[in-house]
């Protein structure tokens, strides 16, 4: 079916009354989970297990008389409550944002002028541009199309494409089902062809709305990090549990005192307990997702956001991604008999061009859409408006009686057109020279000639098209038109039936974007391999990688050569081959799959409804969201929103800093929670007085959770994080290394603070001295233990210079309550201290330094992965 109705006539609707109908009607979303309340959050805060304790040990301050230490266990519940709030009010704002971003996108037309904008802003009489692999964001009548076919599974469980026709007259919408039918439905897919179609329906009032059906492209995953995640603490958990007995038992039966016993179990558990671990992962993923989306890259599967950083191979297409897709005629070849040159239009800007390359240009326009949204068709329509304006080139007036479409087997499409007074139908073709060529039913002889000329074309980084015409007029009997009009459907089937003359070349430049030169050498530091796959001619990618500074380790590697391989060929030669040309979409897949054979971990760039295999099989999809089509976007683990190789390059780096921050305050939550245990568990096992009681645990957690959580995410990425080779994907997170220097952190804080204790008890200092002593120390500790964590590389001091704000206010906020704590009689009553002097706090403030030493000693010793040169 031809389109009836001419884009360039239909306006749509303005934006003031889109924006006033999207305020009456609302988003065009279907039912969806909804996003977490505020009270559904305070919910999941109250059944937290630290909660829980601390209610526990507020409640038994309160039977055994102590009324204020049990108001401040319930202020310190409140106030962790507050921090909590705002993590999860962060995560959650992060994932909001991320569903908006992922939302499908529409071509709409308003005000006259085309328009991609979010599924969900897509009103009632909005029209849509439909092609090839979109997803249909609302319920809509056909008004016009091309080979239009529509994929409604979905809908009607029938798996075979659906054809479409355009509407004729006032039709009304009906329910799916059947061939030749005029509407299109929100959530099906295009398979094929083009159209225009008028908005009828959207959100709950289309067909998939009333099916009920939830669609929410944003989910939170459990990702292999995640599911690590919970079996650490489920094992953790166990542990701490029947250690929490333990001291209970232990505590009740040698001094008699149960409830101190129960006071001392509650210490150990809120010591213990991993319950920051899981908040603190999916904080990190939540908040890596949309840190990465504000740099054009948008995860759509939190996955992607672990396996960034362990990216060893880029495979990335060269139109659009390396070049600005801004395409500009370059040089025009006509054929002649003699040997000729093209001419070269940056060579004669100002110049008028020459008659022997108007029909040429005449041609390529015919060739393409009359409102064309290609750039190679745009770049035509530009330079016939520049050089062939006001002459009998340019055919407004004809009509398009039927087109024909590129497909796997023939890279050629076919216009056949009807002049206005219908005395002449001309059929213009454009595509690969070698289909051209075949059309146009060539020599051996002629083949060369024409190889020979796109070569050299194809040399200086252009894209070479090839362009034919034929005529009915001058077709055999069976092709002549009937008087006075030729219906379109006694025209042949296939394009080869017409009998389609040569006319010559085009070639097409396409700038190098100016940011890929120095994001290419970036991966070459980073120990990333960058792969160039296109459809184009060996020499036009060669001279692009030139410009781009791609290693070509090997020989190109062609589609046709590629087809003739087996797999086992296909992984030797992978390893020495970064450039594929004159591939195919459908190809892509075994590119993947041979790198992966090789223990690569492959991020694929794509943006057709082919290249969806591949971005699935790729450990890291990346679809185009510009250019790409709504199936390869739903396919892919990240979606480029910009298009821009460089962007993901960023995104690169951004998953490596994720990780590196992620095992940053994994180590810190492992290191702290060591002296705080073994300070519960020795006061228990020696009969020696219990040092830390709960109020302490949370004033601590006051600090560990923002610290784990704020701080140490948003810590700026590692001077060297793109100097060194990617991660090892199959590495844990508690890696024995990690694991390991953890313990040490926290073990050399414990044997001070158990060092400063004992001596505070060998000189038979109080009880409230002890305490005040260790409990100071052990906060100094802490901060100091932040401050290294926050680089594996810098020292700790020359962190303090790092754009953080998060971390000046936790330790700011560290020591002004501490200061509190020491000095203001009724809260020092409260934490059961006794007044520090000058020589105490020299004492902590040594045995701090002490620890801080210890942490850059283990910080030398413990070097990250080696820096590549």
């Amino acid at each position: 079916m031809v389109s009836l109705v001419d884009l360039n006539t239909v306006t749509g609707l303005s934006e003031q009354d889109a924006a006033s109908q999207l305020k009456q009607e609302g988003y065009n979303e279907l039912p969806s989970t909804q996003s977490q309340s505020l009270w559904s959050i305070a919910w999941d805060m109250v059944q937290d297990p630290i909660f829980l304790l601390l209610v526990g040990g507020g409640i038994i301050y309160w039977i055994l008389g102590d009324l204020q230490e049990a108001l401040i266990l319930l202020g310190f519940v409140f106030f962790l409550m507050g921090i909590s709030l705002y993590q999860e009010g962060k995560t959650e704002h992060a994932l909001e944002a991320l569903r908006d971003l992922s939302s499908p996108r529409a071509l709409v037309v308003r005000g006259g002028e085309r328009k991609r904008i979010a599924g969900r802003e897509v009103v009632r009489e909005d029209i849509l541009v439909l092609a090839e692999g979109d997803r249909i964001p609302a319920d809509a009548i056909v008004l016009s199309c091309t080979n239009l076919s529509t994929d409604e599974s979905l809908l009607t469980g029938e798996s075979l494409p659906v054809r479409k026709v355009a509407a004729k007259g006032k039709v009304e919408m009906a329910h799916p089902g059947g061939d030749e039918l005029p509407f299109v439905y929100s959530g099906t897919l295009v398979i094929q062809g083009q159209g225009i179609a008028q908005v009828q329906s959207v959100g709950a009032q289309t067909e998939m709305g009333k099916i009920g059906k939830a669609l929410q492209k944003v989910l939170p995953e459990s990702t292999p990090l995640q599911q690590e995640m919970t079996r650490l603490v489920s094992r953790l958990f166990g542990i701490a549990l029947l250690l929490c007995v333990a001291i209970v038992v232990i505590y009740g039966f040698t001094t008699g005192d149960w409830l101190k016993g129960v006071l001392a179990g509650i210490t150990l558990a809120m010591a213990i307990l991993p319950n920051e671990f899981p908040v603190v992962v999916t904080l990190f993923l939540a908040l890596g997702a949309w840190r990465i989306s504000r740099n054009h890259v948008l995860a759509r599967r939190a996955i992607a956001v672990e396996t960034l950083g362990s990216a060893t191979v880029l495979c990335v297409d060269k139109t659009g991604t390396l070049t600005l897709n801004q395409m500009a005629v370059q040089q025009l070849l006509p054929h002649k008999p003699e040997k000729t040159q093209p001419y070269n239009l940056g060579l004669h800007p100002q110049k008028p061009l020459p008659e022997a390359v108007h029909q040429l240009i005449e041609f390529c326009i015919l060739a393409s859409q009359r409102d064309p949204f290609d750039p190679m068709e745009k770049a035509f329509k530009q330079l016939g408006s520049r050089y062939l304006a006001d002459t009998e080139h340019l055919h407004n007036d004809w009509k398009l009686l039927r087109e024909y479409p590129l497909s796997p087997n023939l890279l050629a499409m076919s216009h056949v057109w009807e002049s206005s007074d219908r005395q002449q139908y001309e059929i213009a073709a454009k595509g690969a020279p070698e289909a051209i060529a075949d059309l146009c039913h060539f020599t051996p002889q002629q083949q060369q000639i024409l190889t020979a000329q796109v070569s050299e074309m194809a040399s200086q980084g252009l894209r070479v098209l090839g362009v034919a015409k034929a005529s009915l007029i001058d077709a055999p009997p069976p092709f002549l038109p009937p008087h006075p009009s030729l219906n379109p459907e006694h025209l042949p089937d296939k394009q080869h039936d017409f009998p389609f003359e040569f006319i010559g070349l085009v070639g097409l430049s396409d700038p190098v974007r100016p940011t890929v030169a120095a994001a290419i050498q970036e991966c070459y530091t980073a120990g990333i391999r960058v792969v160039m796959i296109t459809g184009d001619y060996p020499e036009t990618a060669q001279s692009i990688a030139r410009q781009v500074g791609l290693l070509q380790m090997g020989a190109i590697l062609t589609g046709a050569e590629l087809d003739q391989m087996g797999d086992t060929e296909l992984q030797q030669r992978i390893q020495s081959t970064n450039i594929f040309a004159r591939a195919v979409p459908e190809q892509k897949l075994r590119i993947v799959n041979a790198l992966k054979a090789k223990g690569e971990v492959v991020a694929m760039t794509g943006d057709g409804v082919n290249d969806a295999p591949a971005l699935k099989a790729a450990q890291i999809g990346i679809a185009m969201g510009q250019r790409g089509t709504d199936v390869a976007r739903e396919s892919a683990a990240l979606v480029l929103l910009d298009d821009d190789f460089s962007s993901i390059v960023q995104a690169v780096k951004l998953g490596r800093r994720i990780f590196d921050n992620l095992r940053k305050a994994m180590s810190y939550l492992i290191a702290i929670h060591i002296p705080i245990a073994g300070m519960s568990l020795i006061s228990v096992l020696f009969k020696l007085p219990l040092v830390l009681l709960p109020i302490h645990v949370a004033f601590l957690h006051l600090i560990i959770d923002p610290a784990c959580s704020i701080v140490l995410e948003a810590e700026p990425a590692e001077a060297n994080v793109m100097k060194r080779p990617p991660r090892n994907s199959q590495e844990p997170l508690f890696g024995k290394k990690t694991l390991g220097l953890a313990i040490l952190q926290g073990g050399g804080i414990l044997v001070i603070i158990l060092t400063i204790f004992a001596i505070a008890i060998y000189r038979q200092q109080s009880e409230f001295d002890a305490r005040a002593l260790t409990f100071t120390t052990l906060i100094l500790a802490n901060l100091g233990l932040i401050l290294s964590e926050g680089s594996t590389s810098r020292l700790s001091l020359k962190i303090l210079k790092s754009p953080n704000p998060a971390l000046w206010w936790v330790l700011g906020g560290g020591l002004f309550f501490l200061i509190l704590v020491l000095y203001i009689p009724f809260l020092r009553q409260l934490f059961s201290f006794s007044f520090l002097h000058s020589i105490d706090l020299v004492i902590c403030l040594v045995g701090a330094a002490i620890s801080l030493i210890w942490f850059e000693l283990l910080k030398l010793r413990h070097q990250p992965q080696r820096v590549i040169k």
